[in-house]
């Protein structure tokens, strides 16, 4: 194929990271904590630094994973709440990109489309929009961190008979900013994470908030507040606290992990014990909280402070367990027969998936197809050189997996400046490997996109890890040239120099 020809307008830097969320924002304090001197740019579709934590705004908003965790490694959450909300963390989020000066870093409006390596030239060329407009950058090293949901669109079922409806329909995704829902009957249709932390939340100025779900999932009552870090950090001070209560936490939600796999009897006695004591007397504690699967098949509901069983307990909320038969003028009416009235109706039925943005990935001419490729180690692409994405843990924190992604990125970086190379490709040349959904988890809204995005191996390396501990070994002290990534290309002396500063 013949050579792209040399594009004076397009603006080079050595790594250009798509996405100023929790994982962008992180990955630059990485990169440039590590490289003073290497250029990096942040491409952000929309406006704003935040990413997840800005799209959410819906009543409520809150994350489900303590912030001694969800928090960066680098910067101490000093906060007294552990279960934050949404706004905190984007402050927190926003904050850490100001102190840095990584907010000078971010082109903001610019969405990538399209990304192609060349080879002989040895780097990635990046067509961008831009209020419609084309822009193109180049770069040696593409470092992806927009996540994997998709910005514009949530997932809502068919659900028939929707459009006679009299009242307001809204997903939470995209909150209206002016919705009155004060004194009126409001459905939440789900039972996940997000109608979880809506229905208290509506329930403080709704009449009345009525939990809709076709089958229970698993929810626990957790403190708002660690009082074990917040003693610490009262003695010690917010950074040595930092770490050991983060280890803390981290040891906790592995130990609850195992547990739940290895003895779920044992959680789930516990888990619906927490429900009993929380509800009052005579609930059907079996029929509304207690699932048909086992724990941490799907991710574990947080209610901090028991937030949603005092919204039931005091008459507020209400849990019924039914499937939606059709819309009506004034609510719904149920397989069962049961009709339940609506003034609001929130379809809280999960998220849209969307591989490394949407990207288009071209190499040497050849679009590739993600399904066709092995992520190796759960963050780059087999026969993709220069490429990294992040993909967080299910079982625990987002951010403890993108920060090692991102260390590991830096240590990478550093090898190939050591060695002279210029181009890093994963490549499998074991015939043994078979292939795996990227991501073993059974919630709908990852069963639903899964097929779409590259595929995991059979064994190590080509497998997401899900135990931080073993990632810790793996990533931040393991070998860079284990056998699986093939390294070719020199930079000139000077620019070798020059990268390692």
């Amino acid at each position: 194929m013949p050579r792209r020809p040399p594009e004076a307008t397009a603006e080079h830097v050595d790594v250009l990271i798509i996405g100023a969320g929790l994982s962008g924002i992180g990955a630059a304090h990485h990169l440039q904590s590590a490289f003073p001197h290497r250029t990096y740019t942040i491409l952000e579709a929309r406006d704003t630094i935040g990413g997840t934590w800005d799209l959410f705004r819906y009543p409520g908003v809150r994350s489900d994973s303590d912030m001694y965790t969800l928090g960066y490694r680098f910067r101490p959450w000093a906060q007294a709440k552990a279960i934050a909300d949404g706004p905190s963390i984007l402050r927190y989020v926003r904050d850490t990109a100001t102190e840095a000066g990584i907010d000078r870093h971010i082109r903001f409006g610019h969405r990538a489309v399209h990304a192609e390596w060349s080879s002989e030239d040895a780097r990635w060329t990046v067509e961008v929009a831009r209020d419609g407009e084309p822009v193109r950058l180049t770069c040696g090293f593409l470092y992806a961190c927009g996540g994997y949901y998709r910005y514009d669109a949530g997932y809502t079922p068919d659900l028939p008979g929707i459009e006679r409806f009299g009242g307001t329909v809204v997903h939470p995704q995209h909150w209206p900013e002016n919705l009155d829902y004060t004194g009126r009957k409001v459905v939440v249709i789900g039972s996940g994470a997000t109608a979880v932390t809506l229905v208290p939340a509506l329930a403080e100025q709704a009449a009345h908030v009525t939990m809709l779900q076709r089958s229970p999932t698993y929810i626990a009552p957790v403190s708002s507040e660690d009082t074990i870090a917040n003693t610490l950090r009262r003695l010690l001070g917010a950074r040595r606290a930092y770490p050991i209560v983060r280890w803390k936490n981290i040891a906790l939600g592995t130990l609850t992990y195992q547990l739940s796999r290895r003895r779920p009897h044992i959680v789930k006695s516990a888990i619906r014990k927490a429900a009993v004591r929380a509800l009052p007397p005579g609930f059907d504690v079996d029929a509304h909280f207690t699932p048909s699967y086992q724990p941490w098949d799907q991710r574990l509901c947080a209610a901090p402070d028991g937030d949603l069983f005092k919204a039931i307990a005091k008459g507020r909320a209400s849990v019924v367990t039914d499937h939606v038969k059709e819309f009506t003028e004034t609510g719904l009416r149920l397989d069962s027969g049961t009709e339940l009235d609506a003034d609001v109706v929130v379809t809280a039925t999960g998220l849209r998936l969307l591989a490394l943005g949407g990207i288009r990935i071209t190499v040497d001419g050849r679009d590739v197809k993600l399904p066709e490729t092995l992520a190796y180690k759960g963050m780059m692409l087999s026969g993709v050189p220069n490429l990294a994405f992040t993909i967080g843990y299910t079982n625990a924190s987002w951010t403890l997996k993108a920060d090692l992604v991102s260390g590991y990125v830096v240590r990478l970086l550093r090898y190939m400046d050591a060695h002279g190379h210029a181009q890093c490709v994963p490549a499998n040349d074991d015939p043994g490997v078979t292939e795996h959904p990227l991501i073993d988890f059974q919630a709908g809204y990852v069963l639903r996109s899964i097929d779409e995005f590259p595929r995991a191996g059979s064994r190590p390396p080509w497998r997401l890890g899900m135990s931080y501990a073993h990632d810790v070994l793996k990533l931040r002290y393991g070998a860079i040239d284990d056998g699986s990534l093939r390294f070719s290309g020199a930079h000139s002396s000077h620019d070798a120099v020059r990268r390692s500063a």
